[in-house]
């Protein structure tokens, strides 16, 4: 079974039931299995109306992990305000409020010291009617400006994910800008030196941490993930740059835990 995503319709300790488009999925619950709603949780989580993301067990039938509501924004800071910033996720994601509670703001801070204008951010949250309600960074902040970026090796970098609107693939942050190939024609210069592709074009995505591979098609032109010349540390330490954004789904069939917020990854380009 794969990763999959749904709405909660019910839940008890031995089982949750999730519509999933038109479909009705029933998955078995374990002592085992663990839940994410703003931090590590219990049941108490699975309301109806929530959103689930479920990854199942390698070694036999249940659950794994159940991120609820989880969401992602990355972007530059364009304000500040006392309890809250405002985000431009680039052109194809809508500017978005990031609201920081102080438990939130003090983690957050750890590791994105420059929440001023101009600068970078990645957080990692829950949704709520006012915006994302940030509960940790997703990867340390940047050293440099969201105008600035530096070179680095290519296909080996980072893997982190993002909200594709419920569709499974990957935005990917050299999409061609020329002709109907999908790209942005204002997109910065990259942090890795990437070639370009078309949408619809399959990437071999494989998590350096887990060994797990797969073929993921490029949906979305990802030309924020170039702007970050960060690195992750899951399994040893990536060169700077962010290759690919990832699906939740996908992410998390590769072995990614979504609240981690990045995996060390090789890239390579289906012929």
């Amino acid at each position: 079974m794969r990763s999959c995503t749904g709405i909660i319709l019910g839940a008890d300790r031995h089982r949750l039931v999730l519509q999933s488009g038109t479909d009705e999925i029933r998955l078995e619950l374990t002592p085992d299995t663990r839940v994410w709603y703003g931090g590590r949780t219990g049941l108490e989580a699975l309301r109806p109306g929530r959103e689930a993301i479920v990854r199942p067990r390698d070694d036999g039938p249940g659950v794994d992990r159940i991120w609820v509501d989880i969401t992602r924004v990355t972007g530059t800071i364009l304000s500040r305000g006392q309890d809250a910033i405002e985000v431009d996720a680039g052109p194809h994601r809508a500017h978005t409020q990031v609201l920081l509670p102080r438990q939130a703001l003090e983690r957050v801070l750890v590791r994105h010291p420059q929440l001023e204008p101009g600068h970078l951010i990645d957080v990692i949250g829950t949704r709520s009617p006012d915006g994302t309600l940030a509960a940790r960074p997703g990867t340390a902040q940047p050293w440099h400006p969201a105008a600035t970026v530096q070179a680095a090796g290519p296909l080996h970098g980072t893997a982190t994910w993002s909200d594709l609107g419920h569709r499974r693939g990957a935005a990917y942050p050299a999409v061609d800008p020329e002709g109907d190939s999908g790209g942005c024609p204002d997109a910065r210069a990259g942090c890795v030196a990437l070639p370009y592709l078309s949408l619809g074009h399959d990437l071999i995505v494989r998590n350096s941490c887990t060994e797990r591979a797969a073929a993921v098609p490029v949906v979305q032109c990802g030309c924020v993930a170039a702007r970050f010349c960060d690195r992750c540390v899951e399994c040893g330490t990536s060169p700077r740059g962010r290759l690919v954004e990832l699906s939740p789904a996908d992410y998390a069939d590769l072995g990614g835990d979504l609240d981690t917020g990045c995996f060390n990854v090789t890239l390579e380009v289906s012929r």
